[in-house]
């Protein structure tokens, strides 16, 4: 399984040391607590843009799967970003920043929210999104995963999943250009913070464990976020009216995540079961909170 997995996914082979040491000890730490629920098991999965979570998320998934034959849906937060209609909608109605997807309030919620009660009641036959980040779109429903059978445990991911909203005080000044240059009044940081507070807050409270992957500082997310889109650009060689962006445009779109990429890395380990902490090469370098129940 793992030589297929490292294939598959271009790994190098020092990634098996790394499944050794903790992909697999997490893995099966998070069966050991689904064993004792009886229930759906959802996992809240916190990182910044390229820390790895997909890679992380994927193998526990395949290894759950090939080792105790459970069945493990992986869903990731992207995947119920808003079409470019809507958000465009929110730009006009509310603040202009909000046409571009990432922070909460360019999610649809609503779906979300009942995806994952269907996922807990052990519900089939409904469909979870799949979003192109290439086109800037929904892939067409046709494509999107259809659960067809009770789901065991589930792993939820996304770069702001399962951050805390800041304080008044927090949101008084700019974080960096962007936030100067076009929201200096503090519509556009206001509006995504009482949306993390409304919406995210209270889904955060159906996760049953927590992990973070930590990056070192914020600077190591433009070098992850345009490793990312390289390998997007790779894969949709030759696609009519592609959305994917070039090292400037990813400059500065990494600006739009960085004040709750910040407050994550200072408040995530106040509700994270597992800590990764990473170097700037995304090894782990250690994981203080592995015992933590």
């Amino acid at each position: 399984m793992l030589s297929a997995f490292i294939e598959q996914h271009n790994l190098p082979e020092e990634f098996r040391l790394t499944v050794k040491k903790h992909y697999k000890p997490l893995a099966n730490r998070i069966f050991n607590q689904f064993n004792k629920s009886n229930n759906a098991y959802f996992v809240g999965i916190n990182g910044c843009q390229g820390s790895g979570k997909s890679t992380l998320t994927d193998f526990i998934a395949e290894y759950l799967i090939t080792e105790y034959q459970l069945n493990v849906v992986v869903m990731s937060l992207d995947d119920f970003y808003l079409t470019r209609e809507k958000r465009n909608q929110l730009a006009n109605d509310i603040h202009p920043l909000l046409a571009t997807r990432g922070v909460p309030g360019t999610h649809d919620v609503a779906t979300l929210e009942g995806v994952i009660a269907q996922l807990k009641d052990r519900e089939t036959g409904f469909s979870i999104p799949k979003f192109n980040k290439a086109t800037d779109d929904p892939f067409p429903e046709a494509l999107w995963l259809t659960i067809e059978r009770p789901v065991d445990i589930i792993l939820l991911e996304g770069w702001c999943w399962g951050v805390k909203p800041q304080t008044v005080e927090q949101l008084t000044s700019p974080i960096n250009e962007l936030e100067l240059q076009h929201d200096a009044d503090g519509v556009w940081r206001n509006h995504v913070n009482d949306q993390l507070k409304s919406a995210y807050v209270p889904l955060y409270e159906q996760m049953d464990f927590w992990l973070a992957l930590q990056a070192p500082s914020f600077d190591c997310v433009y070098k992850w976020r345009l490793e990312q889109e390289q390998k997007l650009q790779a894969r949709n060689i030759g696609l009519t009216n592609s959305k994917v962006m070039t090292p400037e445009e990813i400059l500065n779109f990494t600006q739009y995540f960085q004040r709750l990429s910040v407050q994550s890395c200072n408040t995530i380990s106040q509700s994270a079961d597992t800590i990764f902490y990473l170097d700037a090469s995304r090894q782990i370098t250690n994981t203080p909170l592995m015992e933590k129940e």
